[in-house]
């Protein structure tokens, strides 16, 4: 298939038949074919750029690349010619491969003229995110996909699943895409996903960030506006869609929640910059021929979309920028609104629960030979369950140079304290937290954290950072600094050494200075009595009686539990 870019005379015309359509929609593009591809495409076609940018885990860069009528690939140029950029996220889990085939056939069809070409929106791909996990290929560890024939692998060079690694960025990847994303700064994202769980009729589901959190008017025309016109879109098209279906071994049927996308994922993270965000999750037991082509009148929905509403998304883009000011209320957490709720028509399968051979207990069995719609309840509506308030700026000691790396990373604003200095902040003291037991990439995360506030006078050091909240990336500041947010650092065990006290006690020296210590505080002998009589543990346990007033003297260490983060009001 050749393509006519206007292109000089004396450029090559290349075969732009996909590997994909090759195979008459059974195979899809390995690494290597998929990049040559855009090369080829880049080298046939001057509106059409190939970039790398940063490394991989898998020692390959992440290649970037942009399609712009105007021949235009500087993006701050661009920007300043007030067009929209939408930037489509491929292989993130390479075994999910629908959308790497369907955008390169978008990219050829809007340069070929099929398509009508863009006049307010630039395209930008990142062809293949898991370079690893896609030079990783085989045909057998996606267990319950139907095709294609052979893919990569879920987990990247380093066995990340980097659909979880965008807020805590242990991989060269995650840092990578930071840079890119930054650097395009788009207005809708788009992340090409195949879903698990139940059967259905759809080949498409859509998992837009969820619209309280991305919040106020932005979230509002996400909701109202966007979501309905994508579905409409696509209805005129054939083809049905619907909301991601988030259940596990239960029938549809029985309702079910929209999924709440924290920071660690990717429309998460892109929320935090207030770019309108959304996974395309295609069935996976459809035929892979069918799903890639669903994925791409998805796109071109979407690029419909953001053509048509362009000046609205930046109008809304630029008023959420507004939004989060010091001494307003910021939600960190998030959980189900059950006063609100919206009904599908929903197309299934019937479904029951029947013996199984295998285990002898019962299981999920869907009969596609009774196909159903039915008014199914579908909960996405969420309240704030932990809020704070927006402090004017933070300050963050210079020794904690991990923090401070990936803030810079991301385009976060500071400024360093230019001489030793007192200064009133609130700090945190962290009271209470639970840690998961098993590993998840890569830590063991703390959830179910509590913690107590004080205002004190504090000595910070010339060269220590002040971080002002009133700049663009006030959001990602919150959610990451904020102990109790979903995916902070603190939860990410960034500051687990907080957690362990450094200095102790010899029971057979601290017994002598702790009769001392009750002798000398009546106040502290009476609680202490009162402990002994009152709570069993602490009765029969000598070393946490001893334990609990070292912890009242002075010798206990200050910096135990005391999060090194302060807020500035």
């Amino acid at each position: 298939m050749l393509v006519s870019c206007n292109a000089p005379s004396e450029k090559p015309n290349f075969n732009f038949q996909t590997h994909f359509e090759k195979s008459e929609g059974l195979e899809t593009a390995t690494y290597q074919e998929t990049i040559q591809f855009y090369k080829n495409l880049a080298e046939a076609c001057p509106q059409v750029s190939i970039d790398s940018l940063g490394e991989t885990d898998s020692g390959k860069p992440l290649h970037v690349i942009t399609l712009n009528k105007d021949k235009e690939f500087n993006f701050s140029k661009i920007r300043e010619s007030n067009k929209r950029i939408l930037l489509i996220n491929n292989g993130i889990h390479p075994g999910e491969s629908d959308g790497i085939d369907a955008t390169m056939i978008l990219f050829r069809d809007l340069v070929n003229g099929k398509i009508e070409s863009l006049k307010n929106t630039v395209l930008v791909t990142i062809p293949i995110y898991n370079v690893g996990g896609s030079l990783n290929r085989n045909s057998t560890s996606r267990t319950n996909q139907n095709g294609p024939k052979f893919y990569g692998f879920r987990g990247n060079s380093r066995n990340y699943d980097l659909n979880r690694d965008f807020i805590k960025a242990d991989t060269k990847n995650a840092r990578a895409f930071a840079q890119i994303f930054h650097l395009v700064k788009p207005d809708v994202f788009i992340d090409n996903h195949v879903s698990n769980g139940a059967d259905y009729q759809y080949t498409l589901t859509h998992l837009f960030t969820q619209h309280n959190k991305l919040g106020h008017e932005l979230g509002n025309y996400l909701h109202i506006e966007m979501m309905p016109k994508l579905e409409q879109k696509l209805n005129n098209k054939s083809w049905d869609i619907t909301p991601y279906v988030n259940v596990f071994n239960t029938v549809p049927e029985n309702g079910f929640s929209q999924f709440i996308d924290s920071p660690r994922y990717s429309t998460g993270y892109t929320t935090l910059f207030n770019t309108i965000g959304m996974m395309v999750e295609t069935h996976m037991l459809k035929p892979y021929k069918k799903r890639v082509e669903g994925t791409y009148e998805l796109m071109k929905s979407m690029l419909e979309i953001t053509e048509e509403d362009g000046s609205k998304i930046l109008a809304l883009r630029t008023q959420a920028n507004k939004n989060f000011k010091a001494g307003n209320i910021y939600p960190i957490n998030w959980v189900i609104d059950t006063t609100k709720t919206t009904v599908l028509n929903f197309k299934g399968y019937e479904g029951e629960f029947i013996d199984s051979e295998v285990t002898g207990f019962k299981r999920l069995k869907y009969d596609r030979t009774k196909p159903f719609t039915k008014k199914v309840i579908y909960q996405n509506y969420y309240n704030p369950s932990i809020e704070i308030r927006i402090p004017s700026a933070y300050i963050i000691p210079q020794g904690w140079h991990n923090i401070i790396d990936l803030l810079k990373l991301n385009e976060v604003q500071m400024t360093k304290i230019e001489k030793d200095s007192v200064i009133s902040v609130e700090r945190y003291k962290i009271e209470y937290f639970e840690t998961t037991t098993q590993a998840y990439e890569g830590h063991y995360p703390h959830y179910n954290i509590s913690i107590s506030t004080s205002t004190n006078d504090l000595n910070f050091r010339k060269g220590d950072y002040v971080i002002p909240t009133s700049q663009p990336s006030v959001r990602y500041l919150l959610e990451t600094l904020e102990p109790q947010a979903a995916d902070s650092f603190f939860s990410w065990n960034f500051f687990d050494t907080i957690l362990q006290q450094k200095e102790g006690f010899s029971p057979y020296v601290w017994e002598d200075k702790a009769l001392e210590l009750l002798n000398q505080n009546p106040e502290l002998k009476a609680e202490f009595k009162h402990r002994k009589k009152n709570i069993a543990e602490f009765r029969n346990n000598w070393y946490a009686q001893l334990n609990w007033l070292h912890k009242q003297s002075e010798n206990y260490e200050r910096a135990h539990l005391l999060y090194p983060i302060y807020r500035i009001k």
